[in-house]
């Protein structure tokens, strides 16, 4: 037995009493197998693996129970112990990259550290076993990118320093917890095939902490499902998702949205209770009108290219641009949405960052309700953006962490309507979280207290306070399970019909996409390469890349 959790109960004291996250679980992992943990946001799923690699956010500690590594004990071990653990025999792949990274030190020498510490080798023996693992988990031009900084990367390419910074110490266990979130199918595909090849060659242990059901049907070998801190079921992976005994487990894999065919509305999850039909009238009676628009057209990108500067000039000498996005183009009518799909790095966040004015194009024009953003003045731009939110693909950093979640979601109300709409906007905050499942008392808590998934509902929130009538998502499910991306992404559709919302939804989910999306824009280094309906694209995608992606999707066994 490789790794053996018995009887583990965790628990977290507050001033309102002791909080159990997690109560009695017992699970194994043998050498060379794949353990894959489900369940839903708050289940208890990264508490298992925080405990085993000693990691447990303060104050919570183990209660009873017993976590032995091949017959080590390690509850209750000293920390310089854990430490000399961590990274040479249990390696962890955390859920969120960037803070995982020291954002003051290159991605290459935050790689070297680790493999200098574990194998006691020079720093140039370090940088070339460095630079293949970047390689080895597709990093395009690492020799290149070894010296950059996490910052320079996308998502989904901070995720992949994240994985070879946990395999680079050749661990016995991995503890992955949502290791594929932020990368599209393709990245997805190349970066579990490197996890199971490492588990088989190398006889490695792993703990696959995921929400994606189609992540755990490629690759697990069996399957622990988790509900409020407990394991209500165990099994092979095939037996599990073709037929489950537990409720629970059977209306989440109900919950799973489908790649084969389009349905008006994703199944919720009867098991758990249900958070309430949201208010919509309520929510209506707040939502602003789109100003100046007669045009059917809602937002129009024309010819929009953008670039990054990645070295300043010197004196006789030209600065160096990298090309993010290269003479884009494409129309949203007015309550429809339209779905970017690509692989990590391919341009999809930074359209979005640049509509939303964070960044400045190079070329072209972007046209929000009839009026220009980019020929606009700074301040008239501003303003037109009024009618534009944005759901950020990381809820960690999106969030302000000395503020409590109520005041969050009231703030840019606050910013609009001023400081006499106090009441107003903590009442919408308090109505904005029962509509997103999290209910009113939870406006009172830090978002420290929250769970990744949670804090994307907040997020959520957020973006819906202030009545704008053009979203832009930005991912913004990849943290949630399945049962509470069912519920919000119904939640969109309801909005978007009563409301007449217009989305720009961007996803490396595919069967995701195919339910939210009216059209399709598929991306490949910084060019769109094929733009159809959505129908159409996923029936008979005509452009290579298209097809590629659509076949190296995950897919449910049912």
């Amino acid at each position: 037995m490789l790794l053996d959790i018995s009887n583990l109960t965790v628990k977290y004291p507050s001033r309102h009493g002791e909080f159990t996250a997690l109560k009695d679980v017992t699970l194994t992992l043998e050498a060379g197998e794949i353990l894959g943990l489900v369940g839903e946001s708050g289940a208890g799923k990264s508490t298992v693996g925080n405990a085993v690699i000693g990691l447990l956010a303060k104050p919570g500690f183990v209660d009873h129970g017993r976590i032995t590594l091949t017959g080590q004990q390690l509850v209750g071990r000293p920390e310089p112990e854990m430490e000399l653990l961590r990274g040479a025999r249990v390696g962890m792949i955390f859920q969120d990259p960037m803070t995982s990274l020291n954002p003051l030190e290159t991605v290459g020498w935050q790689l070297c550290e680790t493999i200098m510490l574990h194998k006691h080798c020079t720093r140039r023996a370090a940088r070339t076993h460095a630079i293949d693992m970047m390689e080895s988990v597709g990093i395009r031009d690492a020799g290149e990118r070894f010296d950059h900084y996490p910052h320079q990367f996308s998502g989904g390419m901070r995720q992949r320093v994240v994985i070879a910074l946990a395999i680079c110490g050749d661990p016995d266990v991995i503890i992955a917890d949502e290791p594929t979130t932020a990368l599209d199918v393709s990245v997805q595909s190349t970066i579990l095939d490197l996890l199971r090849t490492i588990c088989r060659e190398r006889g490695v242990g792993m703990i696959l902490v995921t929400h994606d059901m189609g992540v755990i049907a490629e690759v697990a070998d069996r399957v622990a499902v988790m509900y409020r801190g407990e394991v209500v079921e165990v099994g092979k992976t095939r037996e599990i998702l073709t037929a489950p005994q537990h409720k629970y487990t059977q209306s989440l894999i109900s919950a799973v949205p489908r790649a084969d065919v389009k349905i008006e509305r994703f199944p919720l999850i009867s098991y758990i209770e249900d958070a309430g039909t949201p208010d919509l009238a309520r929510l209506k009676a707040r939502w602003t009108k789109p100003k100046g628009a007669q045009s059917d057209i809602a937002l129009s990108v024309r010819d929009m290219s953008v670039e990054f500067i990645t070295q300043r000039a010197w004196t006789g000498r030209k600065s160096k641009v990298f090309r993010a996005v290269q003479s884009v183009s494409f129309d949203i009518p007015r309550g429809t949405t339209l779905g970017i799909v690509g692989e990590s790095g391919s341009g999809k966040s930074t359209i979005a960052r640049t509509i939303a004015g964070i960044y400045q194009p190079a070329e072209g024009e972007v046209t929000l309700n009839g009026m220009s953003l980019t020929k606009a003045s700074t301040r008239d731009a501003k303003l037109r953006r009024r009618d534009l939110q944005m759901i950020f693909q990381d809820p960690y950093s999106s969030l302000n962490a000395r503020m409590r979640v109520q005041q969050i979601i009231a703030e840019p109300i606050l910013f609009q309507k001023g400081r006499a709409a106090r009441d107003e906007a903590m009442r919408t905050a308090d109505d904005l979280l029962d509509i997103v499942g999290l209910g009113g008392a939870a406006g009172r808590k830090f978002p420290h207290e929250f769970s990744g998934g949670q804090r994307q509902r907040i997020s959520i929130a957020r973006a819906l306070a202030t009545g704008a009538n053009f979203i832009i998502c930005d991912e913004p499910t990849s943290a949630l399970d399945v049962s509470i991306q069912a519920q919000l992404l119904n939640l969109l559709k309801d909005l978007q019909q009563e409301l007449g919302l217009t989305l720009l939804f961007i996803s490396h989910d595919l069967p995701v996409v195919r339910q939210m999306c009216d059209r399709v824009c598929v991306m490949k280094k910084g060019v769109i390469v094929e733009q159809q309906e959505t129908e159409q694209l996923f029936a008979s995608p005509q452009h290579a890349y298209s097809q590629q992606l659509l076949a190296l999707a995950p897919k449910l066994l049912r």
